[in-house]
């Protein structure tokens, strides 16, 4: 028994060590399996398409939930990392593995040029600049029709010469550890620091000598780069791009889901995500309301639940902490009564 205790326990603080907490490392573990149940190709392929959103999730509120600056942009940058990975693949020849990386540079490259001339302006004046380039972008799409070949959809090779989407699920799993790990190893270090300190108050934060708009442009890079790195996931898995792929409403879908799930909790997104996208789906009859659903559920979670189900959670466990505290105290206050009293308890 000792011998299992150690081995968890080193299990955990190597977990620990990488940036995986004991709930996401069973979360992961959890989706690692699914497929051993799940043989119906449509449901694999819902829930590859809800990893990927959940990942989105996690990059956008790697932004808005911590330097406090909503990319209304997001979207976009997704949609530039789809057609770089997709025009290099069919152009340049390279491997669409290769071509996900490619997506994520141009994503990251773009987007760091877009900071230098925004973050120096916050809030919302940035997060409509933002909106505007985006809008720009998808302009130029849908325009640039021997390029992209605009409304008429741009096909892509895909990942793999197969109908089958488990390569698909675990592909995308792997890119959602990768991008948990390295957002949350961020989070913690000095340079996630700045950033909740930039989030809290800039003013502050600046005057305490981080220079915040080095630090804004830094994280508005590294969301917009793992934007674009998904971008390439999903051109090679849906295998054709049209603008609408950079189209606002799906960065309100990515932002609905970032803020059910807890703003600044990075892993919040992707449990939203794995929920939230599958229910939508099954209710593809109202689907000319689903972001009015979600703009009402978002509103309600901001205004009641400011933490959104990582809220939920930490109230939920900290209760049965609570609870357990108390079972046992009462335990151990039981085992340190003298065996008189309580026999002359008994007698009275």
């Amino acid at each position: 028994m000792e011998k299992i205790n150690k081995i968890l326990d080193r299990t955990v603080n190597l977990l620990q060590a990488v940036g995986i907490t004991p709930v996401m490392a069973v979360v992961f573990l959890g989706l690692s399996v699914v497929p051993l149940f799940i043989r119906d190709e449509f449901l694999l392929r819902l829930l590859t398409s809800s990893l990927m959103f959940g990942g989105l999730a996690m990059a956008f509120d790697f932004t808005a939930g911590y330097i406090n600056i909503v990319n209304f942009g997001f979207a976009a940058f997704m949609g530039v990392g789809a057609y770089a990975s997709g025009l290099a693949v069919l152009n340049l020849g390279i491997s669409p593995l290769l071509g996900l990386l490619f997506g994520a540079f141009v994503a990251g490259l773009i987007g760091y040029g877009l900071g230098l001339l925004t973050m120096r302006l916050g809030g919302i004046f940035a997060a409509c600049m933002a909106w505007f380039v985006a809008l720009a972008l998808m302009a130029i799409a849908a325009n640039w029709v021997g390029l992209t070949r605009g409304n008429s959809g741009l096909s892509v090779p895909p990942l793999f010469n197969t109908t089958n989407n488990l390569p698909y699920y675990y592909v995308v799993l792997i890119m959602i550890v990768f991008i948990y790990v390295l957002l949350t190893r961020i989070s913690k270090s000095k340079i996630g620091l700045a950033f909740r300190a930039i989030g809290q108050d800039t003013q502050a934060a600046a005057s305490s000598g981080v220079y915040a708009t080095k630090y804004k442009v830094i994280n508005f890079t590294i969301s917009c780069c793992l934007a674009g790195f998904l971008g390439g996931f999903y051109a090679h898995f849906i295998g054709i791009l049209t603008p609408q792929v950079l189209h606002t409403r799906n960065t309100v879908e990515v932002m609905a889901i970032s803020y059910i799930g807890g703003r600044g909790t990075i892993w919040g997104g992707l449990i939203c995500a794995i929920i939230l996208v599958p229910l939508m789906q099954y209710l593809k009859g109202l689907m000319e309301l689903r972001l009015i659903m979600y703009g009402a559920l978002m509103i309600f979670v901001m205004i009641f639940y400011p933490r959104g189900l990582v809220g939920l959670w930490e109230r939920g466990s900290d209760f049965l902490k609570r609870k357990v505290g108390v079972a046992k105290a009462i335990r151990r206050e039981g085992k340190d009564v003298p065996k008189e009293a309580k026999n002359k308890g008994r007698l009275q």
